[in-house]
């Protein structure tokens, strides 16, 4: 049989974990403080440590001396394996950023949007097209679907003023992306938004999100082939 404190250090683990992942507890939430896990479970230090440690390791809290554990907040730096935040770059480049909404739908998804999303039956999605602009010119055209069975607290928001990449990134903890980059000719309707020739080269970002085995978000990012580019730098491997 386990001992009592070995199965606690997992109770208290998965319970925190189920608040952070439940969105219970967004990104910057202050976790309860040592002596109050320790007060709360009856337990000693060592199972708390043991019960935060693994979290940690996963990126789901940061762990600071004096200033406490919080839940960890995504990266939004523009590296090819991070999710880039579009408001951010633009105004890192030096540039204004500026944002409309095209269009809004919540609806039944396609077949192949239910099966991306791993949606159930009857399920719905947030359906957003959305234009980013850097000082006036169109930088980026955002279709993206938001699952709604995941994340339902985004149908109140107003997305006509709040980019939901940004609001994701800021409320939406996630544990998992995958991405996708590729070059495509520009559709009619793609041109149209970006204001280039049709059939032009753009680059192609295509991610999924994860928050434990919940799928958040399925997103195509198209730029204009002459305005982006996504950077890794890296070191040789040693033999």
């Amino acid at each position: 049989m386990s001992r009592p404190e070995a199965s606690l250090h997992r109770r208290i683990r998965d319970e925190v974990q189920a608040n952070i992942l439940s969105g219970a507890w967004p990104p910057g939430h202050r976790i309860p403080a040592e002596h109050e896990l320790m007060a709360a479970y009856g337990c000693s230090r060592m199972t708390v440590n043991k019960a935060l440690g693994p979290l940690a390791d996963a990126g789901l809290i940061v762990r600071r001396r004096r200033a406490g554990t919080v839940v960890a907040r995504p990266k939004i730096h523009s590296a090819v394996l991070d999710i880039p935040d579009i408001a951010a770059e633009v105004a890192a480049r030096g540039e204004t950023y500026g944002y409309e909404l095209l269009s809004r739908t919540e609806r039944t998804p396609e077949p192949a949007e239910a099966e991306a999303l791993d949606l159930a039956s009857g399920g719905k999605v947030l359906a957003l097209r959305c234009l980013h602009r850097a000082a006036g010119r169109p930088f980026a055209l955002e279709e993206r679907l938001v699952n709604l069975a995941a994340t339902p607290e985004a149908r109140a928001v107003d997305f006509a003023t709040t980019p939901p990449g940004g609001w994701l990134l800021s409320h939406v903890p996630w544990t998992e992306a995958e991405h996708r980059i590729g070059a495509e000719a520009a559709s009619r309707s793609v041109a149209r938004a970006l204001a280039i020739p049709a059939s032009a080269a753009c680059l192609v970002l295509h991610r999924r999100t994860w928050r434990g085995s919940d799928r958040i978000t399925d997103v195509r990012m198209t730029f204009p082939g002459d305005a982006y580019d996504l950077v890794a730098r890296f070191t040789p491997s040693k033999g």
